[in-house]
């Protein structure tokens, strides 16, 4: 039997897309299961060392994982990147790691949940959310992708172990243009343009 060009042509096209996304559903769970490893290593080893270049995410990977600023936030690199994104978006790369230190302490400090999900939503059953975007009722999703981005970049390098902690080891942190009644008890630890930030007192 002969097929037309243009059905030959329909087929190869399909199987070329197929193809396109199984390896982007492939690269996707891969990611995520790296940054579960990286994750798992964080809490359980009280600090963020270098992992061995197999578990590493890439680049690629952790943008896999969340393209579009839309998927939900039930995975490492998304609610990472997403906390970086709505706390510190606008603001220079130094703020933004900042933000992502504080998360990462949290995580690795036996104080917090030992999941960044866990760290970045904790208070939400209580309505008191440490981070007050997550309870503020708006829609979670990122829509500048340039600022998104550099959000994910910045989460891929921390879980990967490769940020300076430019916050000495704070675990809160306030905008500048706010004095919350706990600040005037914590140690202060560090300050940016933007942000202080925190430890509490031994």
């Amino acid at each position: 039997m002969r097929y037309p060009l243009i059905v030959i042509a329909s087929l190869v096209a399909g199987l070329s897309l197929s193809c396109a996304q199984a390896s982007e559903t492939t690269q996707r769970a891969v990611a995520q299961q790296k940054a579960q490893v990286l994750e798992q290593r964080a809490s359980n080893e009280g600090g963020v060392q270098p992992p061995p270049p197999n578990v590493r995410l890439t680049r690629e990977g952790a943008r896999a994982i969340d393209p579009r600023g839309q998927a939900p936030l039930d995975d490492a690199v998304t609610c990472m990147a997403r906390s970086i994104y709505w706390e510190a978006k606008g603001t220079n790369q130094r703020e933004m790691e900042a933000v992502a230190n504080v998360i990462m302490n949290r995580l690795h400090s036996g104080r917090f949940p030992a999941t960044l999900c866990g760290v970045v939503q904790e208070g939400s059953e209580t309505g008191s959310c440490q981070f007050s975007w997550w309870c503020d009722g708006r829609p979670d999703e990122a829509n500048e992708l340039k600022e998104y981005a550099a959000a994910r970049e910045i989460a891929r390098l921390a879980l990967n172990g490769s940020l300076l902690d430019r916050t000495h080891g704070a675990l809160f942190f306030h905008h500048r243009g706010m004095t919350p009644s706990w600040a005037s008890s914590f140690v202060l630890t560090a300050q940016t343009r933007e942000f202080r930030f925190y430890r509490p007192p031994s």
